[in-house]
């Protein structure tokens, strides 16, 4: 049985949003869907930026850091970033433990991501 995940992705300028609308994100399948998806998204609108956003989300496999990994190479090879928002503690975990921690950045929500883009444009362009 496949278990479709529901993901919503905006397009704001150069950012993607990219939300998880399910509490569970371990079918391999929807997973496979949803990476699918999230890449024809890059390929058709090229941002710059992306936001994960995992505030419903309490449980993911192992696939998923696969996926995340797979999009941050892809973001960062045109010198554009991939960042987590929503994240729980206990998820948070898995990235430290497989010191993933170094390499995205964390927000409490979306909103606090967008501004740090912004800030960090401002930075560069200042």
């Amino acid at each position: 049985m496949s278990n479709n995940i529901d993901i919503e992705i905006k397009k704001l300028e150069d950012t993607a949003i990219v939300a998880f609308n399910t509490t569970s994100i371990c079918d391999v399948s929807g997973i496979e869907k949803a990476s699918a998806q999230i890449k024809q998204f890059i390929a058709d609108n090229r941002p710059n930026k992306m936001v994960m956003d995992f505030t419903q989300v309490k449980f993911f496999t192992s696939q998923v850091l696969g996926l995340l990994l797979d999009l941050w190479r892809k973001l960062q090879a045109s010198g554009g970033e991939v960042v987590i928002s929503g994240i729980n503690p206990q998820l948070h975990r898995v990235f430290k433990i497989t010191n993933l921690d170094k390499i995205f950045r964390f927000f409490p929500d979306s909103e606090s991501a967008l501004k740090a883009f912004d800030s960090n444009t401002q930075t560069r362009e200042g």
